[in-house]
């Protein structure tokens, strides 16, 4: 885990509850500075992409605690706890929308676990079983930030976690970059879900900056599932490339050793409950242009018009993804080596 120690906490004056004064007094020696919304920062100068991973922590109030339908590695996407992740990996989405982007955490844990309760328990119970999870809702609690890293900055983490432990019809669900072994002190019984994601070692190494190694990742998996998690795996996003693209092996040959090394590491009984999800690259053109100055050895991966074709995003930015003919045979591709290297793995979803 990275020794985060930020140097400035900018807070809105209604995020200094007893959570945000909890967050703020593991500082004692960053200034704070009051801001109006947490979501438009003040010009900070010769302030850069990383270093506002590292020396900035934001302290904010979500107001609009919306709970979005996902059906797919959840039924349901929870109101953020957090929102920016210290990683700074290449093809992060969260990042797509702000030049600078520290972690965000919202303090009042309190609203969003009421939210929460009250929406699951307006669904139909017992619930109907489906590929999110056999028997308990599932709220994706991470999709803006990275729960491993939030746990240990924020109080009110643990006490989202404890929700979802006692909770008859509700369960969480989160991916993550990073392996925080504080978390193994705490025993869901199997009510949180971690997803660690996984991509062959020489790529991560390259684009997911900042983060912990696929290694150490592929090492935590036995032993998140004996302090209580259930443990699922993350194949996102999967990356095409050759040897043309200044790696040793092309995508196809590095996945195979990738499903190897999972196969080793991997205990009997975890294999039995675990699942995977699999997203194929959708990359962006205003973060290809960022990285062009903050890491362009990776746009000769993620960028390849050759392969790709553009979309208009929701939000009206321009994104690429594989082209849809050649996506189709990728996945087809990918299915077979899954298959035939780890069958025991089952897939959840693959797009």
């Amino acid at each position: 885990m990275p020794d985060f120690k930020p140097k400035q906490i900018l807070f809105t004056p209604d995020a200094l509850n007893k959570n945000g004064e909890a967050v703020a007094a593991k500082y004692p020696d960053a200034v704070r500075l009051p801001i109006k919304q947490h979501n438009r920062l003040p010009e900070l100068d010769d302030m850069q992409h990383y270093k506002a991973k590292s020396d900035l922590l934001v302290l904010g109030r979500l107001k609009t605690r919306e709970i979005k339908y996902s059906g797919r590695s959840s039924d349901f996407i929870s109101p953020s706890l957090a929102n920016g992740c210290y990683g700074g990996c290449a093809y992060c989405y969260v990042d797509r929308h702000k030049s600078l982007n520290p972690i965000t955490v919202f303090t009042n844990t309190d609203e969003i676990i009421a939210t929460v309760e009250k929406h699951v328990m307006t669904q139909p119970w017992p619930r109907v079983p489906n590929q999110t999870d056999p028997q308990f809702y599932t709220y994706d609690i991470g999709c803006n930030s990275d729960v491993s890293i939030d746990y240990d900055i924020s109080p009110g983490i643990a006490d989202v976690f404890q929700f979802y432990k006692e909770h008859t019809r509700a369960k969480a669900t989160f991916a993550t970059k990073f392996v925080n072994h504080n978390m193994l002190d705490f025993d869901p019984q199997r009510k949180i879900r971690i997803r660690f994601s996984l991509m062959p070692t020489d790529v991560s190494k390259l684009v997911d900056v900042r983060t912990d190694s696929i290694e150490k990742r592929l090492q935590a998996i036995n032993d998140f599932y004996a302090a209580g998690y259930e443990v699922h795996v993350n194949f996102s996003p999967v990356i095409v490339y050759d040897r043309l693209r200044g790696v040793e092996r092309d995508w196809e040959e590095d996945y195979r050793e990738l499903f190897r090394q999972l196969n080793a590491v991997v205990s009997t009984e975890v294999k039995k409950q675990m699942q995977s999800e699999v997203i194929f690259l959708t990359h962006n053109e205003m973060q290809h242009l960022a990285n062009l100055n903050i890491n362009p050895k990776a746009e000769e991966l993620l960028w390849l018009p050759e392969l790709q074709e553009t979309k208009r995003s929701s939000f009206g930015g321009i994104n690429i993804r594989y082209q849809h003919q050649l996506k189709a045979r990728m996945i087809d591709t990918f299915i077979n080596m899954l298959t035939e290297e780890i069958p025991w793995c089952g897939i959840r979803y693959i797009f």
